[in-house]
């Protein structure tokens, strides 16, 4: 490669880096004069890149949005990175337009990446292990996922059409407060107005999605992703289950996480804090039962069941089976 076709790379990959270079800027970087910038600018543009001069004290070059995407300046650290982001992200279910996307944007790169690079990462995909399966998640319309992003942060109303778990198709207005990405899943929550509630509904079950003239305010409260966990957690299911577990938030936290449980927490003494040992209630909704014993058994903490009785009885047999396999010899 020769040296200016390196410099004019260099420059693009400068401009690639956000915001505004004076020209004095970039010709220090590239060691040239002024001219000769400008002149590797006008490169980049007979390409049909966008870049725009900018006026004033400030002014100078940078890459606007364009067209088509200009070609991407990746060193190996971020090839890398970029690579393993979509291999994760296809692992959490976490993409759009199902894996197509995905599997050709990590084709692209690779084809491009050095010999010793593309070998070094075959070398750790090869030796890499996961401890659970991969996601097959429905995935959400990038349309859609993209209408419903604008409309959150511009806080317009937006029409959808949906269909809920039953099947049932129908067109609404949402007030969306926010995305949140969950277990492999996208969803937005937000307000309903013909029926006055918050509701949350999964993108990939939305199939076209359209803003509508107006704005609203949004309420001041829990955030999209506290407001997902506790719509999952009141959620309407056959069993109402209730206890009191004696132990700290961290410890019931972790075997009853807030998507599964309400935790009713009171706040703490001047000579008590979070990590302070006490009773605390524990409400939750389950289609369910039979894994809850196992899961309080986990806990090792004191428990009381307060609702319903069938949980106790299945709590006395769990017990009962874990005695009499210790007794086996």
């Amino acid at each position: 490669m020769s040296r200016p076709t390196g410099r004019v790379l260099t420059l693009l990959e400068l401009l690639q880096s956000g915001g505004t270079r004076t020209v004095a800027e970039l010709a220090d970087r590239l060691g040239v004069d002024g001219r000769t910038v400008r002149r590797y600018v006008d490169q980049l543009i007979d390409l049909d890149l966008p870049v725009e001069s900018v006026r004033g004290r400030y002014g100078g070059y940078r890459l606007a949005p364009g067209h088509r995407l200009p070609p991407l300046m990746l060193s190996d650290d971020e090839a890398l990175a970029v690579l393993l982001g979509l291999v994760a992200g296809r692992r959490a279910g976490l993409m759009t337009a199902g894996h197509t996307a995905s599997e050709t944007a990590s084709a692209k790169i690779r084809r491009v990446l050095p010999k010793h690079l593309a070998r070094r990462l075959d070398t750790l995909l090869e030796s890499l292990a996961f401890t659970d399966q991969p996601g097959e998640f429905a995935t959400p319309d990038a349309g859609v996922l993209l209408t419903i992003a604008d409309a959150v942060r511009h806080r317009r109303p937006v029409s959808i059409r949906y269909t809920d778990r039953d099947g049932r198709r129908s067109e609404r207005t949402l007030h969306a407060y926010g995305i949140v990405a969950h277990a492999g899943r996208w969803y937005v929550t937000g307000n309903d107005p013909e029926i006055g509630e918050d509701r949350t509904f999964r993108l990939d079950r939305i199939a076209d999605a359209r803003t509508l003239p107006g704005s609203f305010e949004a309420p001041v409260g829990p955030d999209p992703a506290q407001q997902l966990l506790s719509g999952f957690a009141t959620a309407e299911y056959r069993h109402e289950v209730t206890l009191r577990i004696h132990g700290t938030v961290e410890q019931i936290r972790a075997h009853l996480p807030a998507g599964v449980a309400r935790l009713e927490e009171h706040s703490p003494t001047a000579d008590e804090d979070r990590a302070t040992e006490r009773w605390l209630r524990v409400e939750l909704r389950a289609e369910r039962l039979d894994w809850l014993p196992p899961a309080l058994a986990s806990l090792d903490r004191p428990f009381v069941i307060e609702r319903p009785d069938e949980l106790r009885d299945l709590v006395i047999a769990h017990a009962e089976r874990l005695a009499s396999h210790a007794r086996q010899s």
